[in-house]
């Protein structure tokens, strides 16, 4: 375990924003996750877990507290069952479930961050979401101070939001089991009509595992997913705002105000998102709202390869970061009488 003191978190997140910590510690085994986690809530002191840093949006400030940094490692798989430790790199583990033959996560390959986070979130992407494979979590519990497994359905899954989520002070996830399919090296079906697209298949269809897992690979570095230190479209957290889930009426009325300003014939994306609920497009309100691939003439721009993405490109603030955000909620809103969430959590500031 390593401690070090006046730390910058800046480097730990993949914004590369955000000012000190007080302390920061490095734990590599579960006892030493909780050992720290244990001893902070002792001493009263607040605890900002990072895992990849990859959904973190830190004040320039800094955190005055001690900053946990997950870097627990470790991966069993036995059959179709796989479990890892929160502090495994998620790409690296969709890599290996890919290589050995196995569907059900292979569409979430190049999401940045580290297996931890992704129960947290319910990541999700091209057709996939982890809430389908993963069977039960282990999480130490702040409250009852025990560490405890979490079925499935226990976890309380919905669309980018999850029984971690909604209770962030609570519990520190320690290990993700997931549940995989053997279909012979193909993939799971393809959901996602852009991979299905891309792939030359029809949705439904099942390819290789190595061929969705490429492609999704693709589609996103196009669109400046995957990280690459060089490109600072990938400075960014990924997907900024979330995709707002409207009830009929309130889309009903959205969409009158989308042919209103667009013309009669404009239908904006929609998608089910369970009785009486659909689902819009984020990226298409920034667009239509006037915020186009590349705004802004700061140190913090939209990125120029994805309008849902924030980005820095090389010499921003977080505070920076931030009015940018405020203008693109303010300007959606304005324009289409919708408000965007922000999907990165906020340490120290808020949108």
């Amino acid at each position: 375990m390593q401690e070090l003191h006046d730390a910058p978190l800046a480097p730990l997140t993949t914004f590369r924003l955000g000012g000190p910590a007080t302390r920061l510690v490095t734990a590599t085994t579960d006892d030493e996750v909780i050992a720290v986690v244990r001893q902070a809530d002792a001493d009263g002191t607040p605890l900002l877990l990072i895992g990849g840093g990859s959904n973190l949006v830190v004040g320039d400030k800094g955190f005055d507290g001690t900053a946990l940094v997950v870097a627990t490692q470790g991966v069993t798989l036995d059959g179709t069952r796989l479990e890892l430790a929160a502090g495994e790199v998620w790409t690296d583990a969709v890599a290996r479930t890919v290589e050995a033959g196995l569907a059900g996560i292979e569409c979430l390959a190049g999401i940045p961050g580290s297996a931890g986070a992704t129960p947290i979130q319910n990541v999700g992407a091209y057709g996939q979401e982890v809430s389908s494979t993963i069977t039960e979590v282990v999480a130490y519990d702040r409250t009852t101070g025990e560490t405890v497994t979490l079925a499935n359905e226990e976890c309380a899954f919905s669309y980018r939001h999850s029984r971690f989520k909604a209770h962030p002070e609570r519990y520190v996830v320690l290990r993700v089991r997931f549940d995989l399919e053997d279909a012979g090296g193909l993939s799971g079906p393809v959901k996602y009509a852009e991979t299905a697209r891309a792939l030359g298949v029809e949705q439904g269809d099942r390819v290789p595992l190595a061929a969705a897992r490429e492609t999704v690979l693709g589609l996103r570095a196009g669109k400046g997913m995957v990280l690459d230190p060089a490109d600072h479209d990938t400075w960014s957290a990924g997907s900024f705002f979330t995709n707002p889930i409207l009830t009929t009426a309130e889309f009903t009325a959205f969409r009158t105000r989308a042919r209103q300003l667009l013309g009669p014939g404009t239908e904006p994306p929609a998608y089910p998102a369970g009785e009486g609920r659909t689902k819009t497009s984020a990226a298409w309100l920034i667009d239509k709202a006037g915020f186009t691939k590349g705004y802004g003439d700061g140190p913090a721009r939209i990125s120029t390869k994805h309008t849902l993405a924030l980005t820095n490109r090389g010499h921003a603030t977080t505070e920076d970061l931030l009015t940018l955000a405020r203008e693109v909620v303010a300007g959606v809103h304005r324009t289409f009488g919708i408000t965007l969430t922000n999907e990165p959590v906020t340490v120290g500031v808020t949108l």
